[in-house]
């Protein structure tokens, strides 16, 4: 049975960088799904290059496809271009941060920096 685009979107909705309590597609790490039947590649980024947590989570994401949707194969390919950013987050996420949308979207000088004050 073919996976649906949707069904791999929800299911990477249950995993989370485990320092941000917003989900990876709501926090805007997610670019593009593709499913071809049972084989599913994403295509994603990080939040930085630098990220403790990059071998985990496209980990995550591949074990979950295939465990939960019974996928032959999930690919998640990393790129850096565009690169991530606080404008990237969705709605729902933003208001977990508390991050208001009155932000302008672009550089806002915070090196993708979710909470400036702590530095």
């Amino acid at each position: 049975m073919p996976i649906l685009k949707e069904q791999v979107i929800e299911v990477i909705k249950t995993v989370y960088d485990p320092e941000i309590p917003v989900n990876i597609h709501d926090l805007g790490l997610i670019y593009d799904v593709d499913v071809d039947g049972t084989e599913v590649n994403v295509v994603m980024t990080l939040t930085s290059p630098s990220c403790p947590s990059a071998r985990e989570i496209p980990a995550s994401i591949e074990s979950r496809v295939m465990k939960t949707l019974g996928a032959a194969k999930c690919l998640v390919h990393i790129v850096w271009s565009p690169p991530w950013g606080p404008h990237l987050i969705s709605p729902a996420g933003k208001k977990i941060l508390g991050i208001g949308d009155e932000a302008p979207q672009g550089d806002h000088g915070m090196d993708g920096d979710l909470n400036p004050t702590e530095r």
